[in-house]
């Protein structure tokens, strides 16, 4: 596998933080921090890969007589899926937050909702 997916991955993560620390909008601070927890899970998954390594589930012999053997570490992919279920609730706690700000002040800009400190 090339570097190129490794490179995307690190561009997700780069455009996960620049929205993150940059931008004023609790929306767009929303979309980065999903961004940049993508990018993450993806670097995960990348780096439990294995050029020409079996599934520790299955038998030697079984691994051996198949030709589709993964190569993949499940422990990485464990992870990922234990992290995606957990961005999920944050994500919509923070949406549920952002509704609420919007009710009590009527945008999402963050200097505003400084500025009017109600």
């Amino acid at each position: 596998m090339g570097t190129a997916i490794y490179m995307l991955a690190f561009a997700f993560l780069l455009i996960g933080f620049y929205a993150l620390v940059a931008k004023k909008n609790v929306v767009r601070i929303i979309i980065g921090v999903a961004i940049l927890s993508y990018a993450v899970n993806l670097l995960l998954v990348l780096v439990g890969y294995r050029a020409g390594g079996i599934a520790p589930i299955l038998g030697r012999r079984v691994a051996e007589a198949t030709v589709a053997a993964s190569g993949v570490d499940p422990l990485p992919q464990a992870i990922v899926l234990t992290t995606i279920i957990v961005e999920l609730a944050m994500t919509v706690l923070t949406v549920a937050l952002a509704i609420r700000l919007y009710d009590k002040y009527g945008t999402f800009d963050l200097n505003d909702i400084r500025r009017l400190r109600g």
